[in-house]
């Protein structure tokens, strides 16, 4: 293993640094002509369309390599059913460097129904269909049938997310790493700036991208493990419980069974020797884990795992999980699995990981050590353009990349995030540890957008990051931090470790909002309420000087059940948040409103979870306008409750702790019906769904009801579910009606307000009718 990373910009640069900075990277050949250029040394493909601004990965890889010296080249979103796109630009002289986008593609295509989406956030006009479905595998396979001898590197959230073996919720199976799948040299995951930089300055000193496996953050295939490691079988790590059926003497009629047979009675120090056809014992490193069966597993050496390793020698141990074959075939091992990958996802602890795919090791190396405040500043001070591509025209009508109109004005002060929401993959792709901004480098970034970025008017969109709240905050020992192996720093309760000081971020946004010709500092990245309410000099700040009317935060769910299940806050929280709102508000004159998220159908929601959020929601006069069920997404802790019936949150064993899942389009339909309880084409399904649980007595005209007996004419065909097939959201936004409402002169119950629909920069939020 790399003992230690290299400052990011301390490497020598490359001789093409002579050629200097492009204005943008070239994504024609006529580009890279007037350049100077006759090759590219490497080349990015990217399923988003090019636009060079820090907000976009493929900008801020591409602008980290060009500041090494390397000639880089965009390809962006090229047509994959054959390979002149993936030609345009020639061969690359080290590797291609290959991402899906910033979105994973099956996110980006498809609702949490899996009805396809008919946009594309980030293609000109919005377009959707512009990048295949899994398009790093796809993208892959067409480089390598255009250059079979080009190495080619894969990364980007997609392939971080499925960089072991995943459940994948589209094709409601489990799936092998898509390294394999790939069939790519080199996976990075996480934050890579640090693995592509050393990649790229290795293989143009003449190394082989096969000798490449000490780096942090990254993954490859090995035939085997190699001399020298320590092998920890994960089960004596995290127990699962008996995982195989008994062996059946009487089946035990050929060389290989009766080996079998002697492997389940030896227990985990004894395999099958495929050459022998019997077990034998060996202290040799092996390259198949004791935890899958052997029929299922064969291999040519035996293993002897330790369950207690030197702390002076977890750099040479590495953690056999089960194997592909095992996880596929068994939910119970899939979560423990899961266990074990985020068990060992801290930098300062983790150990290597290595998972088996049929007779070859996909390897894991440890997460990379966080980038320091000094490479932050750099990266973003790199000279990008901030505007999309020229190739796509001024940014009017079709042109338009709806993604960019968002952002354009925002700025990234912070990466990582430590809240731990299992149903979220930030923490699996940036890590928990906060990767901070100078304040000098922060505000820096708002003077260049403010004198050079076509459009602006004064108004920084966003401040903020992952979190809108969690800048400089971290443990306040690095000895705990880096010894620490817990989920969350914020769950069940803030860890007393945790410094939760938000004086550094209120002075950025005092220095920020004075700077000459700012008129608004906005906070458009989601609050951690739970931190806020530690400071409330800060709630006091964003309340009355960063809230245009409506602030965002996500409670997700009111009741335990679900609560326990995404490790958030308890609801009394939110209580206390709003509380210090409303006062600082009213303090103000200013007239301003929450915005509470909520999921339907998270594992360990029930039917009673969700009625008792409706009726909570009709009590403080909330409607969700737009809602979306739990979506599934590869390597989240919520994913392996959702396919394996268990919490992983725990130690999973076959009698462990069941967890509740809504499957099943049905009750998805239902949870969905009751966060939009207000509309009457759920009334329908909702009637039936109380009469059921013995609730009828929420069923007529008083205000002590959910919902009304009558029907209005003309609905109850179009409930929730097929009302609007291309719901784009994943959670339920709720807008309180600002007043008390008058009684309805047809029940006499008080009725919220009606709401006419308005755009307010944020979808799906609804103004009170003016009057």
């Amino acid at each position: 293993m790399q003992p230690a990373p290299r400052e990011l910009f301390s490497y020598r640069k490359y001789w093409a640094s002579r050629f200097g900075t492009a204005p943008f990277l070239p994504m024609s050949k006529e580009e890279m002509d007037a350049l100077g250029w006759d090759s590219c040394d490497i080349i990015i493909v990217t399923g988003d369309a090019y636009v060079d601004h820090p907000s976009f990965g493929m900008a801020i890889i591409g602008r980290v390599l060009e500041a090494q010296g390397f000639r880089v080249g965009m390809i962006a979103q090229p047509d994959w059913r054959a390979t002149e796109d993936f030609a345009r630009l020639g061969k690359p002289n080290l590797f291609f460097g290959i991402t899906a986008g910033n979105m994973d593609s099956m996110v980006n295509r498809y609702t949490s129904d899996r009805r396809i989406r008919s946009d594309d956030a980030y293609t000109p006009g919005g377009e959707g269909g512009k990048r295949p479905d899994r398009s790093v595998i796809v993208y892959s396979q067409r480089v390598r049938e255009a250059f079979s001898d080009v190495p080619i590197v894969i990364g980007g959230i997609e392939a971080s997310l499925r960089r072991i073996a995943h459940f994948d919720y589209w094709s409601e199976k489990v799936r092998r790493s898509v390294l394999l799948d790939a069939k790519a040299d080199l996976l990075v995951y996480g934050n890579g700036e640090r693995q592509i930089v050393e990649i790229a300055h290795r293989l143009a000193k003449g190394a082989s991208i096969a000798e490449i496996n000490d780096l942090r953050g990254t993954a490859f295939v090995r035939q085997a493990v190699p001399d020298g490691w320590t092998e920890i079988d994960s089960t004596t790590i995290d127990e699962p419980g008996p995982l195989n059926p008994p062996v059946d003497p009487y089946a035990a009629n050929d060389a290989r069974s009766k080996a079998a047979m002697a492997a389940a009675a030896n227990g985990p120090a004894a395999v099958i020797s495929e050459t022998a056809g019997a077990p034998t014992e060996n202290t040799a490193t092996a390259s198949a884990p004791a935890c899958s069966t052997a029929t299922q597993q064969p291999v040519t050496r035996v293993v002897k795992f330790h369950r207690h390793v030197p702390k002076a020698d977890r750099a040479q141990s590495v953690i056999r999980m089960p194997s592909f074959e095992a996880v596929r075939d068994d939910p119970v091992l899939y979560a423990h699995a899961s266990r074990i990958l985020h068990l060992e996802s801290n930098p300062g602890n983790a150990r290597a990981l290595v998972q088996r795919h049929g007779n070859v090791d996909v390897w894991l190396n440890p997460p990379p050590i966080p980038l320091t405040m000094k490479e932050m500043d750099a990266i973003y001070e790199l000279p990008y353009r901030r505007v999309p591509h020229p190739i796509y025209g001024e940014q009017k009508g079709t042109n338009k990349i709806p993604a960019y109109e968002m952002i354009r004005f925002s700025i990234a002060i912070q990466r990582g995030c430590f809240g731990g929401c299992t149903f979220c993959s930030i923490t699996e792709h940036e890590g928990r540890i906060i990767q901070n901004r100078s304040e000098n480098s922060i505000i820096k970034e708002i003077e260049t957008i403010r004198d050079s970025v076509p459009g602006f008017t004064g108004v920084i969109s966003d401040l903020g990051g992952p979190t809108a709240n969690m800048y400089r905050l971290a443990c306040k020992s690095r000895e705990i931090e880096s010894a620490c192996r817990k989920p969350s720093c914020v769950y069940p309760g803030i860890c007393p470790n945790l410094n939760t000081n938000h004086a550094p971020l209120i002075n950025l946004y005092r220095r920020a909002r004075a700077l000459p010709g700012i008129k608004k500092i906005l906070i458009g990245s989601g609050v951690r309420y739970d931190l806020a309410v530690e400071s409330p000099e800060y709630v006091k700040e964003l309340v009355q000087h960063h809230v245009g009317g409506y602030l965002k935060i996500a409670p997700e769910a009111i009741g335990e059940g679900p609560l326990s299940k995404m490790m958030k806050p308890g609801v009394g929280t939110y209580y206390r948040f709003k509380e210090l709102f409303q006062k600082f508000s009213k303090e103000a004159g200013k007239e301003q409103y929450l915005i509470p998220y909520f999921i339907a159908a998270h594992p360990g929601t029930t039917d009673e979870d969700m009625l008792e959020l409706a009726l909570w929601l009709k009590q403080n006069g909330y409607r969700a306008d737009q809602v979306q069920a739990f979506l599934p997404s590869p390597m989240a802790t919520a994913t392996a409750m959702w396919h394996s019936g268990k919490n992983p949150l725990r130690k999973v064993t076959h009698t462990s702790e069941a967890v509740h899942i809504p499957k099943g389009l049905k009750v998805r339909r239902l949870h969905k019906a009751f966060l939009r309880w207000h509309d009457a084409n759920n009334w329908p399904i909702l009637r039936e769904a109380l009469r059921r649980m013995g609730r009828a007595d929420l069923i007529g005209p008083g205000k002590h009801h959910l919902i009304p007996a009558w029907q209005p004419l003309g609905t109850g065909d179009a409930h929730e579910g097929r009302r609007m097939p291309n719901g784009s959201r994943r959670q339920a936004v709720a807008t309180s009606a600002p007043k008390a409402a008058a009684p309805d002169k047809r029940t006499g119950a008080n009725q919220p307000q009606r709401f006419r629909t308005q755009h307010t920069g944020l979808k799906g939020v609804r103004l009170p009718r003016s009057k």
